[in-house]
């Protein structure tokens, strides 16, 4: 038997949670169940990787080797966002709510920070 998973196809009305509920879904209709906490972090690990890896041939110094110029970065990081929201669902994780607490934290411990930053400034 063929399951489908619901997908909400419509980039206008995705959200981290919108995220969330399909992630959650395709684990239990198509992926059977969630891989340990611990696989999972192994996994987004082994992705960050392959976008480290993506970043240092295109931007930075290191050259392609045969098809790798062909990798989609888009994808790559599509692949760890999937393995953060898994790990978010299977730690009860909100990542809306710990989204919003982020960037109110940041703006106000940074509200002065970069600005401030001779590095950052405009030659």
């Amino acid at each position: 038997m063929i399951c489908s998973a619901k997908v909400d196809n419509d980039m206008e009305s995705i959200s981290l949670k919108n995220a969330q509920e399909q992630v959650d879904h395709w684990i239990k209709t198509v992926g059977v169940r969630y891989f340990s906490e611990l696989t999972n972090t192994a996994i987004l690990m082994e992705e960050v990787g392959e976008l480290a890896r993506i970043m240092s041939r295109k931007y930075g110094d290191q050259s392609f080797k045969g098809k790798e110029s062909e990798a989609d970065l888009g994808d790559e990081m599509a692949d760890i966002l999937w393995v953060l929201i898994c790990l978010a669902n299977q730690t009860g994780v909100d990542l809306t709510e710990a989204f919003v607490k982020n960037m109110e934290k940041k703006s106000k411990r940074d509200a002065t920070r970069h600005q401030n930053n001779n590095k950052l400034k405009s030659d």
